[in-house]
């Protein structure tokens, strides 16, 4: 980072992906933030002369609150190294590999972390029959926010009809009953855990629609389980290589007790918009939302 007083923040937000209107309104709250921590703020929509842009704006830091693909895969955080512009977030690798859920899984079930069981298969095949044993869900491997989720209860007429902008190659992973539960890590610290409550599935209406769940925090469950939960968190952000801000996601059947936890993912650029989880999180552990902004840019480097 510059060594002037209050740095130049590019606050990257939108992009291309299917999460372009949640990067937005992360972005502008983000942006917000910081510009009442008394910080010079850009925002920034990512498109394809982002590069020409960074280079026009010279920034201190890229605040990176792009959320999908190309925004947390590693795409954009190749270019910011390259550029060596320092950033927020994870690096080049963890984004990836956190972004390709099949292959963050088998890293976390190398290092025994309770995990799914899944599968990637085609498109057409996972519409001719059903690909594993009901009940079950159907997702893109590498998008994020709930994008494209389809579930296949016992007693469904048949395999699910994809929508023609699902990928040909999508996750079917065994469906685990259970509470939603979530706990960020931020640094090398995790927060607290999170029980999220929904009417349904908590799917993309459910995490950014004002309404659509309600979050009881710190989560009203076992200390056992609780102390997992945050000691998986944190162990999935070191495995994955994440730096700044994590968060990640569980099931938890509370009929089986320990055993009933699953791990679901990790996600290397969590929401920041009003009804987010991470900014909760930090705002219960007595970190302000300007703080916690503050905090991500003071902790951008490149060699992520």
């Amino acid at each position: 980072m510059s060594s002037r007083t209050s740095p130049k923040v590019a606050v990257l937000m939108g992009g291309p992906s299917a999460e372009r209107e949640v990067s937005l309104s992360s972005g502008r709250e983000c942006a917000a933030a910081l510009v009442g921590e008394g910080i010079d703020v850009v925002e920034l929509d990512a498109g394809p002369d982002l590069c020409a842009r960074l280079l026009d704006i010279k920034p201190d830091v890229v605040f990176n609150a792009l959320h999908g693909r190309w925004g947390e895969d590693g795409c954009v955080q190749g270019v910011l190294e390259w550029l060596q512009i320092p950033y927020t977030h994870s690096g080049v690798l963890a984004s990836a590999l956190a972004m390709d859920k099949q292959r963050s899984k088998e890293a976390f079930r190398i290092a025994g972390l309770p995990i799914a069981e899944s599968i990637i298969a085609p498109k057409s095949k996972v519409m001719a029959d059903h690909a594993m044993s009901v009940p079950y869900v159907v997702k893109p491997n590498n998008e994020g926010s709930s994008v494209g989720i389809y579930l296949v209860f016992e007693g469904a007429n048949g395999p699910p009809q994809l929508s023609d902008d699902m990928p040909d190659q999508v996750m079917v992973e065994q469906y685990v009953a259970g509470r939603e539960l979530t706990v960020t890590v931020m640094g090398d610290r995790a927060l607290t855990v999170t029980e999220i409550l929904t009417d349904g599935w908590y799917d993309y209406d459910a995490k950014y629609k004002p309404g659509g769940s309600r979050h009881e925090l710190p989560a009203d469950i076992p200390p056992r389980i609780f102390d997992l939960c945050m000691e998986y968190a944190l162990s999935a952000h070191q495995i994955l290589g994440c730096r700044g801000v994590s968060r990640t996601d569980y099931r938890w059947d509370d009929t089986r007790g320990e055993a009933g936890l699953v791990l679901l993912e990790t996600n290397t650029q969590p929401g920041m918009t009003p009804t987010s989880l991470v900014p909760e999180q930090a705002a219960h552990c007595g970190i302000t939302f300007g703080q916690l902004c503050t905090w991500m840019v003071e902790d951008a480097s490149c060699d992520r």
